[in-house]
Order: C-alpha cells, then structure tokens, then sequence
C-alpha cells in the first residue's frame, strides 16, 4: 500500500502563510516517516496561492538522501513543470486534470482540450527527464457546477489520457461528499479496462465513513491512497466551503487494521503529527 502525504493540500488551505524553515522542518520529518511520496508544494502563482510562494527555495534545502520517500511538487501548466523537471531533487510531478470545463477555467483559466494537450506535454518531458508524471482527475466523482458527468464520461476520459502516456492516475472528489458505493462503481470497471495504470484516491471527506470508503476502493485493487496530516487542507479555488482531506493517520490506521505493509515508521509520523498541531494550530 502506498500512501503519499500532501502537506501541499494542508498548507493552502490556510488564511496566513509558514515560515520557510518551519515549512522545511515539517516536511523533513514527513520524508523520514517511509511515506512513499510527500507532495511539497506547488508553482502556483504567488498571487493567488501566497501560501506555497517559497516551495521552490523549500526544494532547494529539504534533506533527501538516495533512497529516500519520493518529492512530488504540483505544476499548474507546462511552464511549471519545466522548472520542476530540471529540478534534481523533485522524482514527481503532478498536474490536475479535469473534463469539468468551469473547474479548469476557475483553477487554471484553461479548457478542457488545452488541458489534455498539457497533459500530454508534462509526459513528455518527464520521460526526457527521468521524472514520474502523476495526474489527478479533479471532480472524478461528480461535479456540482452542473457540467457533465457519468461513468460514462470518466472511463471515456481515462481512456484519453492513457493513449495521452499517463501511466499513474489519481482521481479525486475535490468537493463533493460521496460514499463507498460511488468509489466502488468508479473503479471496478477502470482497473480491469486499463491494467497497466496505476490508480489512486485523493480522498475529500467528513470524519465520519472513512474506513468504508477507503475499504471500498481496495476492494477494487486500488493501491496507492493520499493524506494529509489531521486532514488538513482543500481546493481554495474550487469555490464553496472547503471539504477537508482523508487523514494520513487514518491510513496508517487501515494499514494496520488489514496487516497491510506501507512502510511508514508510526513513532517519526506522530512526530511529524505533532509539528503539524503546532503550524496548523489544531489539538
């Protein structure tokens, strides 16, 4: 079981912007944990996301030895991921998809085909690279601004991005609550239909139902599942309230549970748990 921690998500989502050091102090401890992947940052633009302005000069100092937990850094065009893809330290790049024209347009000012050509293009360059593209479908499981959307849709666009090189799919909810038996109905026909893509979930959801959901897409074979410390963070841009993210703990939790092997040191993760209460500001 892979879990991939964002301190990106957490991190965004907050009305004041974390020193650059404590930023680095977090995040190493995350690193030192056996996450397989910590997502660090973002090239968003400083303007709208002030947050995350310094992930760069936070690459630029984070401790990362040979061997170590995978750096993700999410680039929101093809500008930003070729700064990423000459940056030795990061191994991934993630970009957020999406076949929900006003997400795109509210989160990247981009359409839909523009967006799949990136896509296309942030493959590329990482194979010139030797980096790993991880692409997000946002709005995978529905989408509250009336554009269209089925299962249908999500396997024809799933399609589209396999024949685009993607490789390493993760889809995401982003703001809308759904249950186990929607993540179950999303991937049982995805993982049998394209057998060679790894798929994951980047779960937003309540507290409560968790472990059904996260139960159901194993059952479908989904392998790889992303957190956020305490369950910290959103999509500011993705209008309305923002609905929090699955908890790395809970994870680690389910882990345990079904005897499952992540490779994540629980002692350094209640660590990295605490520095977080002190940045976040939560018990």
């Amino acid at each position: 079981m892979k879990i991939i921690d964002s301190p990106r998500e957490g991190m965004q989502s907050l009305d004041r912007v974390i020193a650059t050091a404590d930023k680095v102090r977090y995040i190493n401890h995350l690193m030192q944990a056996g996450l397989d992947t910590v997502e660090t940052g973002s090239l968003a633009s400083p303007k709208v996301i002030p947050q995350l302005a310094d992930t760069l000069e936070v690459l630029r100092v984070l401790e990362r030895g040979p061997g170590a937990t995978n750096l993700m850094v999410l680039a929101l065009n093809g500008r930003g991921a070729e700064v990423l893809a000459s940056h030795e330290r990061v191994t991934h790049i993630s970009y957020p998809f999406s076949f929900s024209p006003v997400f795109l347009e509210r989160n990247l000012k981009t359409t839909v085909e523009e967006s799949l050509a990136t896509v296309a293009g942030i493959v590329s360059l990482c194979s010139r690279n030797g980096k790993e593209p991880v692409i997000y479908i946002s709005m995978a499981f529905g989408n509250p601004y009336g554009d269209p959307w089925s299962l249908e849709l999500l396997a024809e666009w799933t399609g589209r991005l396999h024949r685009a090189g993607v490789r390493t799919l993760v889809l995401s909810n982003v703001s809308v609550e759904i249950g186990a038996g929607l993540i179950r109905e999303a991937f049982t026909p995805l993982l049998p239909l394209f057998p060679d893509m790894e798929f994951g979930l980047h779960l937003h959801t309540s507290r409560e139902g968790w472990t059904e959901k996260v139960e159901a897409a194993w059952e479908t074979g989904v392998r790889r599942f992303d957190g956020v410390m305490n369950g910290r963070g959103g999509c500011p841009m993705a209008g309305g309230k923002m609905l929090g993210n699955l908890k790395t703990e809970n994870l680690v939790e389910f882990a345990r549970m079904k005897g499952i092997s992540c490779g994540v040191d629980e002692a350094v993760l209640e660590t990295a748990g605490r520095e977080a209460g002190i940045l976040f500001n939560y018990e």
